[in-house]
């Protein structure tokens, strides 16, 4: 049990690492990254508790948020590369800066 208990200190101690990277990142892309590695660090957390304290069904909730850090990791680079989270079906995305000659 001391072995868990030490796995969550140490991933406590990384999530903290994570967070501050996340704050101080040089760039928005470290800090994108810092935000999923922490959502990662998360996920193993709550597997790690739910060993301990006898509660599989955490390993549920850690799968959801699994999904949820991943789909809002995606939409969150889509939403840097073309300013914008959403397009229509067919649409030429262009030069994708803001700026739509087509309808002028």
């Amino acid at each position: 049990m001391t072995m868990f208990a030490a796995g969550a200190f140490a991933l406590l101690a990384t999530m903290a690492m994570a967070l501050t990277l996340a704050i101080k990142g040089p760039t928005v892309y470290d800090r994108i990254l810092a935000v999923n590695s922490f959502g990662t660090l998360t996920v193993m957390l709550i597997a790690v508790l739910g060993f301990v304290m006898g509660r599989p069904e955490f390993l549920d909730i850690g799968l959801v948020y699994a999904l949820i850090n991943f789909i809002t990791t995606i939409a969150i680079m889509k939403f840097f590369k073309y300013h914008r989270l959403g397009h229509r079906s067919g649409e030429d995305l262009g030069d994708c800066n803001g700026d739509d000659h087509r309808y002028s």
